[in-house]
C-alpha cells in the first residue's frame, strides 16, 4: 500500500505541536518537520515523535519553507498539517482508503476554524478548502504569501463535513490575531509595493467598506453571532492598516484631498452599507407582506 509523508512547518510552536503530532498517529508512515529557527522546545518535541527534523531560516511566512519540506519527504503521498491544526480520524480513514485506488493527483480538504472559541461556520471561514493531501510532484506553492499553490493532473474536494474536516485552532486570543496581522500586512505591503501598486487615500474607505460588506453580509457573519461582527470588524480594520503600511513603503507621499470626493467615497460606501442591510433583512423575513415591502424598497431605491 502507498505510504505517507507528513509536513509540518513550524516556528515557536512548543504549546501546540504534542497535539498536533499526536493526531498523527496510525495515520503518517513519517512526519517531516521543518522548523524556522525556534527560540523554544520545538525541535525537542518533534523528536520526540520520532519526526525527521529540518532547519529553514526564518522569512515570517511558510510557503517557502514548504516546498522545502515537501522536497524532504519520502513517500509518494504527502499531506500537509499545521502546528496549531489535528486531523480527525474519520478523515485518517477516509485518505488511506482513497489511496488504494485514488481518484484524484490532490485533494481539497475542508477545515472547522477554531476563532476565539468558537467553531466559525460563517464569515468566510467555512468550508475554508485547501490543498493539503496530493501526490509528490503535483503541487507547489508560489514563494508569494497566502499564495494559490500550482498543481497538475486532477484536483477533487472532499465533502464538506464536521468529520472529515481538519480541525484549525486559529486564534484563542486577540493579541495572537494583532500579532499576525501586523506580520502579515508588512509582507503583503511589501509584495503590493514590488508589484509597483501605488498608494491611493481612497482604498482607506473602499478597501475596509468592501472586507467588511463580504464578511458581515455576503458570507453570512451575522449568522455568527457576536463572533462574526467582531472578526468583520477586525478583517475591516487589518485592511486600514494593509494600505496604511503601503503608502509609509511609499514615504508618506503627502497627497492633497478634496472634501467633497471623501463625502462622495463616505456617501457611496453608506449606500452599500443601506443595500446589504435591506437584503438581508428580506432573506431573514417569514413575513410575506414585509418581505413584498422590502422588495419594493430596495427596487426602487437602489434601481
Amino acid at each position: 500500500m502507498a505510504k505517507i509523508s507528513v509536513v509540518v512547518n513550524t516556528y515557536n510552536e512548543e504549546k501546540r505541536l504534542s497535539r498536533a503530532l499526536s493526531s498523527l498517529k496510525g495515520f503518517a508512515n513519517e512526519i517531516v518537520v521543518v522548523d524556522m529557527m525556534s527560540t523554544d522546545q520545538t525541535r525537542e518535541i518533534a523528536k520526540k515523535f520520532k519526526a525527521r527534523v529540518f532547519k529553514h531560516k526564518k522569512i515570517g511566512y511558510v510557503e517557502p519553507a514548504r516546498n522545502f519540506a515537501i522536497e524532504k519527504a519520502k513517500y509518494e503521498w504527502v499531506f500537509i498539517l499545521d502546528a496549531d491544526e489535528e486531523i480527525p480520524e474519520t478523515l485518517k480513514i477516509y485518505l488511506k482508503n482513497e489511496i488504494k485506488e485514488p481518484q484524484a493527483n490532490f485533494y481539497r480538504i475542508p477545515r472547522r476554524n477554531i476563532i476565539f472559541g468558537k467553531w466559525m461556520k460563517h464569515t468566510g471561514w467555512w468550508p475554508d478548502l485547501n490543498i493539503r493531501f496530493f501526490k509528490k510532484g503535483t503541487v507547489s506553492w508560489n514563494e508569494i504569501i497566502h499564495s494559490v499553490p500550482v498543481t497538475s493532473g486532477k484536483g477533487m474536494d472532499i465533502d464538506c463535513s464536521e468529520e472529515l474536516a481538519i480541525k484549525h485552532k486559529t486564534y484563542s486570543s486577540l493579541e495572537e490575531y494583532i500579532t499576525r496581522m501586523n506580520r502579515y500586512t508588512t509582507i503583503q505591503a511589501r509584495e503590493l509595493n514590488k508589484k509597483g501598486v501605488e498608494f491611493s487615500w481612497k482604498d482607506l474607505i473602499i478597501k475596509p467598506t468592501a472586507e467588511f460588506l463580504r464578511r458581515y453580509f455576503a458570507e453570512e457573519g451575522f449568522k455568527d453571532g457576536l463572533h462574526g461582527l467582531n472578526l468583520s470588524l477586525l478583517q475591516a480594520f487589518s485592511e486600514i492598516v494593509l494600505y496604511s503600511k503601503l503608502w509609509q513603503k511609499q514615504d508618506f507621499k503627502k497627497k492633497k484631498l478634496d472634501i467633497t470626493e471623501v463625502h462622495e467615497i463616505f456617501e457611496k460606501s453608506y449606500k452599500d452599507f443601506s443595500w446589504w442591510i435591506i437584503n438581508s433583512k428580506i432573506l431573514e423575513s417569514t413575513n410575506f407582506f414585509k418581505k413584498l415591502w422590502l422588495k419594493i424598497t430596495k427596487s426602487l431605491k437602489y434601481r
